[in-house]
């Protein structure tokens, strides 16, 4: 879909659909009053036969009004002003774009220019909009042999009452398109289906981007190289499935400048059946999203070559399949990671955390970040504790810490910081290694990041725990995108910090 920003006149002139907003007691915003003056009364008539509230999620489709040159007006409620946040925004364009979907049209103009939200710019506003209505219209339809339901928009316009915003509302809805446009890449990597999406398909992924952009790079390490990196935790999970196991580098050089980049490291688990450990049939197949860490990253990659950030990024992907064989390592088992710290295996199913660890040690000695992120679907625990809402967040820098919780504030993608005190640290003691892969039946997502922890080594580091959020359950089952528009932000905050 494309999105273009529109003086107000073209309200006036012929189109598919004009979408605006009516507040409580049928009060008509400034478009909706200029589309009642020119239809002579017939809209405000109308909505009062209809008995239209403008409660916020209300919509109504209001087909050839008398003197309109649109073929549809579409009113959507908008609730009280002084009430409207950004949340609010995001549930009336979503609204809206459903609408326009079950009315089957590919064109739209959106006469939403006077709304306004407490602490949010006019020209963020429009960007909110536009990146709202990117995300609400993606498909996945690649599997589809027969189409399923009305196409949907293929050309949405922005209105603009005051003309000497422009040039920041461009800038905004480019920002906008360019988050959108990593967070589809997520989705879609995060929607194949497993036999499909492997860990030398990601890698090749990869290599694309590299192909798209001259300030991409891509270095992949198989396992017979991870092997003489020493590389034991990470090939502890990768041994147990015909599908080898890929550690991708992917370094984007936005600025000429020699600063130390900032790593971005994914868990990229193609499909996790636990291992020996294996887990319960029940929604099994969900673990194809096993990988959203590493989809988010080629995410994010994508949007700084869009958006032409001048940043230094290193994206990691720690590709594996967590396979059940009789090459997969049990419970007991004692391995050594690439720090030489040893683990003992009490689960195989904690998989997410062996390939992590090895992936952070590499890229330290490699690349000698200034900051360290990773992003994992790591817990269950997580969920329990966040649910669907909010990512999990965990840092001993306070500063690093605010920074992401500030970046996920502003991009619409919440994170809630959770303790990571050495107090947890004794959970993970083992009697025969250094630690253990799981910390007991307490505090599952704290002990995770408490194990990740130990593989920073003084470096700036925060773990993104993305279980909850990666992706949605039930009939309408499909990867988010989350945390691309977080970690974009926050990579965006960087460049003017």
């Amino acid at each position: 879909m494309h999105v273009h920003l529109k003086s107000v006149n073209v309200l006036l002139e012929k189109q598919a659909a004009v979408v605006v907003t009516v507040g409580p007691d049928r009060q008509l915003d400034a478009a909706a009053q200029l589309l009642d003056e020119q239809s002579q009364g017939a809209l405000s008539a109308v909505l009062a036969k209809a008995g239209f509230e403008g409660k916020l999620g209300q919509s109504l489709p209001l087909y050839a009004l008398p003197h309109l040159a649109c073929e549809w007006v579409l009113v959507t409620g908008r609730g009280p002003q002084d009430e409207l946040r950004a949340a609010g925004v995001i549930k009336l364009i979503q609204t809206v774009c459903k609408a326009l979907q079950e009315l089957g049209t590919h064109q739209a103009v959106l006469g939403l220019h006077e709304l306004q939200v407490k602490d949010m710019a006019a020209a963020d506003l429009l960007g909110l909009m536009a990146r709202t209505a990117l995300e609400t219209t993606y498909q996945f339809t690649t599997y589809k042999t027969t189409p399923s339901g009305r196409s949907g928009l293929r050309d949405l316009s922005l209105t603009v009452l005051d003309k000497s915003l422009m040039t920041s509302a461009r800038r905004a809805v480019a920002w906008a398109e360019a988050i959108a446009q990593g967070t589809a890449l997520a989705r879609d990597l995060g929607n194949q289906p497993s036999n499909v999406c492997t860990p030398t398909f990601l890698s090749e992924q990869a290599q694309l981007l590299a192909k798209a952009s001259r300030k991409i790079k891509v270095k992949v390490l198989g396992e017979a190289q991870l092997e003489k990196l020493g590389a034991g935790a990470f090939l502890a999970v990768s041994r147990g499935s015909e599908e080898e196991g890929k550690l991708v580098m992917i370094e984007y050089r936005g600025t000429s400048s020699r600063t130390a980049p900032i790593a971005l490291i994914g868990k990229g688990i193609t499909f996790d059946t636990g291992g020996i450990s294996i887990k319960p049939s029940a929604a099994m197949d969900e673990m194809k999203f096993d990988m959203c860490g590493a989809a988010s990253v080629l995410g994010v990659m994508q949007t700084l070559i869009a958006a032409e950030l001048p940043v230094h990024v290193i994206g990691v992907l720690a590709c594996a399949e967590n396979m059940p064989s009789g090459r997969a390592r049990k419970p007991g088992d004692i391995v050594t990671s690439m720090s030489g710290q040893t683990v003992e295996i009490l689960n195989t199913d904690a998989e997410g955390r062996l390939v992590l660890c090895d992936a952070l040690t590499y890229v330290q000695k490699q690349y000698h970040p200034s900051i360290m992120i990773d992003i994992a679907t790591l817990t269950g625990a997580c969920v329990v504790a966040l649910g669907k809402v909010t990512s999990g967040l965990f840092s001993g820098d306070d500063a690093l810490a605010q920074d992401l919780i500030d970046a996920g504030r502003i991009s619409q993608d919440p994170v809630w910081r959770l303790p990571l005190w050495n107090d947890y640290q004794e959970l993970l003691d083992s009697p025969c290694a250094d630690m253990a892969n799981i910390g007991g039946p307490t505090a599952g997502a704290i002990t995770a990041a408490c194990f990740l922890s130990r593989f920073t080594q003084g470096t700036r580091w925060a773990h993104l725990d993305i279980a909850g959020t990666a992706w949605v359950s039930g009939a309408k089952k499909g990867a988010t995108g989350r945390p691309v528009p977080l970690l974009a932000e926050f990579l965006k905050r960087q460049v003017h910090a």
